[in-house]
């Protein structure tokens, strides 16, 4: 255990530096969305992945896989408190509270910088109940990733793919797949490309607007 706990730590510190505050009210496909500045816990827009370091002889830069699963992050379980989801980032996630007991907010990577945040970890009812990335440096459980296509998607979860319209973009698509009690949300835009994901329990990881 305590093996594995500094091998989610070290991944993610690699990736501490360009990683920021939570996530969106209403999502865009064709903008990143606008950060609320006077709302801690609605997370701003993200960044390019520039923590990560491109794999020898390639362009492209590495990517954090393993980490991000069906049960959470890390050592840090959906379920957990935030402490543990502390814990397991190993870096400082703010100081967010909810605005009421119980309510909903996000732990967010700091410093802020003027781009945004990479990824996000959603608290409700004290809990841990969901992750957010808008990063192609993240893997989701299954290998899924920003930037990829519909038709990379639905290979990677063949047969077990639920597709629904966009709340707020004409075109693009919810791409879902369940998981046991968890469950995975890719959103699309009107291109079919992935621009975000998610993932946790329900009925937080349907939530579209994240707290807000």
């Amino acid at each position: 255990m305590k093996r594995s706990i500094a091998c989610a730590s070290v991944l993610v510190l690699a990736l501490s530096a360009c990683s920021e505050s939570g996530p969106p009210p209403a999502s865009s496909s064709s903008a990143a969305p606008t950060a609320l500045e006077s709302d801690p816990a609605a997370p701003p827009p993200m960044e390019a992945p520039t923590g990560a370091t491109p794999a020898s002889g390639s362009n492209r830069p590495a990517v954090v896989e393993d980490v991000i699963t069906f049960q959470g992050f890390g050592p840090a379980t959906f379920g957990a408190d935030q402490e543990q989801v502390r814990m397991a980032w190993g870096n400082d996630l703010g100081d967010a509270r909810p605005s009421e007991p119980g309510g909903c907010y996000y732990l967010t990577p700091q410093p802020l910088g003027a781009a945004g945040y990479n990824i996000a970890f959603m608290m409700e009812g004290d809990r841990f109940v969901r992750i957010d990335v808008r990063n192609a440096g993240y893997a989701a459980p299954g290998g899924g990733k920003v930037g990829m296509d519909r038709a990379e998607i639905e290979r990677l979860y063949a047969g077990r793919l639920e597709a629904t319209p966009h709340k707020y973009v004409d075109g693009a698509l919810y791409l879902r797949v369940r998981d046991g009690a968890h469950a995975l949300v890719f959103e699309t835009d009107t291109d079919g490309r992935i621009t975000e994901w998610r993932v946790g329990v329900p009925p937080q990881v349907d939530y579209v607007e994240g707290c807000s």
